[in-house]
């Protein structure tokens, strides 16, 4: 859907193209450069996309999700699409009919290993403000992307309230559109929400009740990030039910979001998930907010628990 509203309305994106049959994907493979993209057509827990280095490669993730079901119904239909190189960022609009706002910046980190190595995940970290998108980029991928999307969304006939989240690269050739989704990102909110002064119920209700062209959003200085702390195994087969140790008192600043957790019968805290949980610090630097979130992830404890130890590292390093 999204990728047949933005070649619709000319937005930048990738160019590609859908098929539901493996052999008419495979020709058309034959006629592809690489690496290229191989998308499974639905929600796949943010691990539906394999980046083929080459033809034998690309039609194996093919046949994977369309003739072996590899990621459900979710895989009944593939987009191939070119790659695009470059850095990624995210930018969420909040949205009301053609009116939005535009949240912090921030960048996720996809793969599963340090340096960008490994399988893609839900994403292991992520940190607020992405400098790499400067005032002058952000007003760019504005008028060039968040305003002609919105409005596309509005050409297509949909009355559209609620976050719009879009991941973009930023290639050479300009800033070009990834993905959409109709819902805040994960771990990017973990860093957006906490550097926002506006109170996040105001700005839902001025979404849903027509006045967001009132609204200024206003957002503290302070750099966030996030660090994911993952079960060993993740994002393949991980464990399940090893006891969760937290600390009593979490430091100023900082908090601690559960995602893949439960309580078990013995009413003990224990791992249900990959992404176990989110260890967040806000910083007068971002190196300040790094040394805050992983000195917590030190007083953590459960079998096998693994995180990126670079989050934040690419802009440090810049």
């Amino acid at each position: 859907f999204t990728k047949n509203l933005l070649l619709k309305h000319h937005i930048p994106t990738a160019a590609g193209r859908n098929f539901d049959q493996t052999e008419a994907a495979i020709s058309y493979l034959r006629t592809h450069t690489f690496p290229a993209v191989i998308k499974a057509d639905g929600l796949a827990a943010g691990k539906g996309v394999i980046i083929a280095a080459d033809f034998e490669e690309a039609a194996d993730a093919v046949r994977q999700m369309l003739d072996q079901n590899s990621f459900g119904q979710s895989g009944s239909q593939v987009l191939i699409e070119e790659c695009l190189e470059g850095e990624e960022a995210s930018i969420h609009l909040m949205v009301s009919g053609t009116d939005f706002v535009v949240l912090p910046t921030s960048q996720d980190h996809k793969r599963v290993g340090e340096n960008d190595t490994g399988p893609n995940t839900g994403g292991m970290g992520a940190y607020s403000p992405a400098e790499l998108v400067s005032e002058q980029l952000l007003h760019t991928i504005i008028e060039t992307v968040a305003r002609p999307s919105v409005e596309a969304i509005a050409a297509e006939g949909i009355h559209f309230v609620g976050t719009l989240y879009i991941g973009i690269m930023l290639t050479a050739q300009g800033p070009q559109v990834l993905e959409f989704n109709t819902r805040f990102g994960d771990p990017e909110t973990q860093v957006i929400l906490p550097r926002l002064k506006t109170d996040l119920l105001h700005l839902m209700h001025a979404c849903s009740h027509g006045y967001l062209k009132e609204l200024t959003v206003e957002v503290i200085p302070d750099y966030s990030l996030c660090v994911v702390l993952a079960a060993g195994g993740y994002p393949g087969d991980y464990r399940r039910g090893d006891e969760i140790e937290l600390p009593r008192h979490l430091p100023e600043k900082t908090a601690i979001y559960q995602a893949g957790t439960t309580i078990n019968d013995a009413g003990k805290l224990v791992t249900h998930g990959g992404r176990v949980l989110g260890v967040t610090a806000l910083g007068n630097s971002l190196q300040e907010a790094a040394d805050n979130a992983y000195q917590l992830c030190g007083k953590i404890k459960f079998a096998s628990m693994y995180s990126r130890r670079d989050i934040g590292a690419k802009q440090l390093t810049r």
